[in-house]
């Protein structure tokens, strides 16, 4: 993005030359504050660098049975997920944004915003529902049965959820979210002008989408489509419960029933060279994206009546009763049964103290970080050009996380952690004669760790959206009435990044709460989570008993997307109302995939 003339800016609204200017105005503290992001940025990418090194060092016996007897069946499971996830959101999400901007039906206004309810449902509880409800002898073969008299369970014929074609059509309804916000978005802003110029030549609402809005919405598309996919990839309870052997649940199994954490690194490595290939070329279809800048204008609906608008409304509301609506009722029939014979159990309290403290601690520790990287991209602004793009990388490494699933993360943090704890025993021992033994690993501390790593993005994102609100003439002001830069943050920033700290600090939160593969293989011994609990009770096959934890789950998760819901409704009026330049702020910030600021 260049403003007025050629000097390249980041999303700050930080210009180079800009910054040059300053060169002169340095707060006595700035360097110290870029010298903290890039120390972030580096404990952001330890785990990381830490599967590479265990991943090479490993002994060669490992490798050649990973490749004989785990890989093979792994990535051609994975590739078939992805594959059909993949295919199944792209379609759904666009037909959906496309159903909602340029028609009218009965139900519009409502479905507009409910098609982004599955956000708050993780794909391992809409596993866990399904399992149960299409068991057979759950509620949907039970009715089948008697209304087709048939007694026996066996002698009904039904598909099985537990296949590949079950994990994509589950995993893909609560997924489809992901393009449909980022289309819709771009449909709203971006379609009006174009596809009113598409009408006058004389083109049919069908033939525009195909060839005009489809080609407008790519860059759209293929954002949305990979968020969806490392969700995909991130996934492990919807995966086994459903008896998918993903890399995912291949790196869960190696080193849970093997013990191998070689093996297990191994598979990691690979599942980031898949995940790093997936952001590659979303960045690349975007580079390359420059005709979907088009002239903003909203596009009017067309009016349906009669027997079209009921199948518009219809096709409109089963993604949101199948990937919301069905598993909310299952949920509160079983929590209703299971507290009315038995109340909440005690291990049920201490799964949501712990659920609440740890992500509670997670939030803070997590936006401490991030504030640490924004507040030295800012500040950079005052100093040489060298400084700004060092505080820019450092912003763009301590994002990496977010892309990288749960599971690799989590053995990527085995070695360094076991590394500190190690170096603390021998040093404590040779001094003193103390053994310390784990202080990090195996701790609440290695979870935190895991989840500030993971979840650092959305700090970022969001921080920096609502800092690039901040004029830097604000900024120009104190310092020329003397203050330096612990004040500049605390006086000026602090006040005004409020409402972006307070969006990042509830989307974190839910995050942590919701977070399952990385607790699985971090968390402490005789330490459970809600989501943790509820895997346990689904393994066990024991569904009523963790029907309330994943109800509390999914009550959490609703809030941010009832916030993403209303800020999707106005941010096309608020886009309209900014300048040219920024017409899309809001609306770009969700096409792509970023956390939007206020």
């Amino acid at each position: 993005m260049f403003i007025g003339s050629s000097a390249p800016t980041n999303r700050t609204g930080v210009t180079y030359g800009r910054a040059a200017a300053r060169a002169g105005t340095r707060g006595p503290h700035g360097r110290g504050w870029l010298f903290a992001g890039m120390a972030v940025a580096l404990v952001a990418l330890a785990p990381i660098l830490a599967i590479v090194a265990v991943a090479g060092g490993a002994a060669e016996s490992v490798w050649p049975h990973l490749v004989a007897y785990v890989l093979p069946e792994a990535i051609r499971q994975t590739a078939m997920l992805v594959t059909g996830v993949g295919i199944l959101v792209i379609v759904m999400g666009t037909c959906l944004a496309w159903l909602v901007v340029a028609y009218d039906f009965p139900g519009r206004r409502l479905l507009e915003w409910a098609l982004l309810l599955p956000l708050a449902m993780p794909t391992y509880i809409v596993a866990y529902v399904y399992l149960d409800v299409l068991h057979p002898i759950g509620p949907v073969q039970s009715v089948l049965r008697t209304v087709l008299g048939i007694t026996n369970p066996r002698d009904l014929s039904f598909p099985d959820v537990r296949s590949m074609g079950g994990c994509i059509i589950l995993l893909s309804f609560v997924l489809y979210p992901y393009v449909y916000a980022s289309v819709r978005a771009t449909f709203l802003v971006q379609a009006g002008g174009v596809v009113e110029a598409s009408h006058s030549l004389g083109a049919g609402r069908f033939r525009t989408f195909l060839s005009i809005a489809v080609p407008l919405a790519r860059p759209a598309i293929v954002a949305g489509a990979t968020l969806a996919l490392l969700e995909t990839l991130n996934d492990i309870g919807a995966s086994e419960f459903l008896g998918v052997r993903t890399l995912t649940v291949s790196i869960y199994a190696t080193w849970i029933n093997r013990s191998s954490l070689a093996g297990a690194a191994q598979i990691a490595l690979f599942m980031l060279a898949v995940v790093i290939t997936l952001v590659v070329i979303e960045r690349i279809v975007r580079r390359h994206a420059d005709y979907a800048d088009a002239e903003p204008g909203r596009l009017k609906p067309k009016q349906l009546t009669g027997w079209a608008a009921m199948a518009a409304m219809s096709i409109a509301a089963l993604p949101v009763l199948v990937g919301f609506v069905v598993p909310v009722l299952h949920l509160c029939n079983e929590a209703y049964k299971r507290l009315r014979f038995a109340g909440f159990s005690h291990s049920l309290v201490d799964a949501i103290r712990n659920t609440a403290s740890l992500a509670l601690v997670a939030t803070a520790v997590t936006l401490a970080l991030g504030a640490c990287v924004i507040v030295a991209l800012r500040l950079a602004a005052h100093r040489s050009p060298s400084d700004v793009r060092r505080a820019g990388l450092a912003a763009r490494v301590a994002s990496l996380g977010y892309a990288v699933p749960g599971t690799v993360l989590a053995i990527g943090l085995m070695v360094p952690l076991a590394t500190i704890d190690n170096t603390i025993d021998a040093a404590l021992r040779a001094s003193f004669g103390i053994s310390t033994g784990l202080i990090l690993s195996g701790t609440v501390v290695a979870l935190i760790y895991a989840y500030a790593a993971r979840f650092l993005a959305l700090a970022v994102g969001g921080l920096e959206a609502g800092l690039a609100k901040v004029p830097l003439t604000l900024d120009d002001a104190a310092r020329t009435l003397g203050a330096h830069s612990g004040g500049l943050i605390r006086r000026i920033h602090l006040p005004l990044l409020w409402p972006a700290i307070a969006s990042a600090a509830i989307l974190i939160f839910v995050d942590c709460m919701k977070e399952l593969p990385a607790t699985l293989l971090l968390r402490p011994l005789d330490f459970e989570t809600l989501a943790t609990q509820l895997y346990a009770e689904a393994s066990r096959g024991t569904y009523e008993d963790g029907a309330i934890a994943a109800l509390l789950i999914v009550l959490v998760g609703f809030f941010p997307v009832v916030w993403l819901a209303r800020l999707s409704r106005h941010g096309f009026v608020r886009s309209r109302r900014a300048t040219s330049g920024r017409a899309d702020d809001i609306d770009g910030d969700l096409s792509a995939g970023r956390q939007p600021g206020f």
